[in-house]
């Protein structure tokens, strides 16, 4: 019943908006509307708990929502999610004021969040960060820049990690109200609707208040963010692969050729059982990472291979749904290749496919075959 509410709110409501946007950023207003009908859905707010204005969702349950969202519209599924992500950091480490602050606009959709980890010389690696905040009197001096930052140019408050010492990491609540910093949109191949940007300050000053966690405690939680982020673009691949699927059958049994409709082809019915089989078992794969992720603990091992499985089974599914469609499929008639634009995305964020290969052979192994491996703790932080 959820899903079925879901999916009548998102063909009413969502489509019609953003289909003459998919190849742009969302705008910030047009942002706002899209998270603010979502949540009543469980879509944006579902993972916080009920005290804190949310509807405490299990990750299973929210997870076949965001699915069933992405089928039909990833780019919203992936504002969703980061927003989400960043009011769980909230929940987790914001103080009482924090909390009254932001929370409940976020738990009603009206204050976008965002996660600002990644920089330009610092990716898989997070302990090269080189973003600074300096102690001012009672408050921060920050200097650096974020990017491939997604909601980068929707977002009202960031959750911003920050090197406060030779070894020591923090968050800080970056809030667009209150800070000024720069942001810009970078154009990139598909999800062209879901922000993806940089931020960039120079010696922002920053008030004590919205220091998020005590001093050298932001590692570790983004790390946290990791596990999940790394289920939830499974998620959001295995809803493009069962779009993909859902519009090579479409076609192939409508398409008429020698006679007879395409589906009766062996060669064409061959490629839509494999695209099946490949969409079913990213779909387990990523339900059983998002039940790990219910029974808490951590979920290295089933989160990264379902986010190398599913990402990368996307792409499969989505190239096989162009070859079904034929010419038709290599145009912008079709959604097809818009399919694979949006799945190949995916191999890279939050662990490029080869980084959580390697994060996967550690688990296994209990052996780092990254270049630090000979630094235990620089070589598991890599891996993350």
């Amino acid at each position: 019943m959820a899903l079925e509410s879901l999916r009548r709110h998102v063909e009413a409501e969502v489509l019609p908006r953003v289909r003459p946007a998919w190849d742009r950023a969302f705008p910030p207003d047009l942002a706002h509307e899209l998270l603010a009908g979502l949540v009543d859905f469980g879509i944006g707010a579902g993972w916080l708990p009920e005290a804190d204005g949310g509807l405490g969702l299990s990750y299973v349950t929210s997870g076949l929502l965001y699915g069933e969202l992405s089928r039909l519209a990833p780019d919203v599924a992936g504002l969703a999610y980061v927003s989400e992500g960043a009011s769980m950091k909230l929940a987790r480490l914001g103080t009482p004021e924090q909390k009254a602050r932001y929370l409940p606009g976020m738990a009603a959709g009206r204050v976008i969040g965002c996660g600002a980890v990644t920089e330009p010389g610092a990716g898989s690696n997070v302990r090269q960060i080189r973003t600074r905040a300096v102690r001012d009197g009672g408050g921060w001096r920050l200097s650096g820049e974020k990017t491939f930052i997604s909601n980068a140019t929707v977002f009202d408050i960031a959750t911003l990690l920050a090197r406060t010492g030779e070894k020591e990491f923090t968050l800080f609540i970056l809030d667009r109200a209150e800070h000024r910093f720069e942001t810009r949109e970078i154009a990139k191949l598909g999800l062209n609707g879901w922000s993806f940007g940089s931020i960039s300050f120079d010696d922002l000053g920053i008030d004590d208040a919205f220091r998020l966690g005590p001093p050298g405690a932001g590692l570790r939680e983004a790390l946290s963010g990791f596990e999940r982020a790394r289920a939830w673009v499974a998620v959001i691949a295995s809803g493009i692969a069962r779009a993909a699927l859902d519009d090579a059958i479409a076609y192939a049994v409508g398409r008429d050729q020698f006679g007879a409709p395409i589906a009766a082809h062996q060669l064409v019915q061959g490629l839509l059982a494999d695209m099946a089989c490949e969409t079913e078992a990213a779909s387990l794969l990523t339900l059983k990472a998002l039940a790990s992720l219910d029974r808490g603990g951590r979920a290295d091992l089933p989160t990264s291979m379902a986010k190398i499985y599913a990402s990368e089974a996307a792409v499969r599914v989505a190239s096989k749904a162009i070859q079904v469609h034929g010419a038709s499929g290599v145009t912008r008639e079709f959604p097809v290749e818009r399919h694979l634009r949006n799945a190949r995305m995916l191999t890279i964020p939050d662990g490029t496919t080869q980084i959580n290969q390697l994060i996967v052979g550690r688990e296994l192994t209990g052996i780092a075959a990254f270049l630090g491996a000979r630094h235990p703790e620089t070589a598991r932080t890599a891996a993350e």
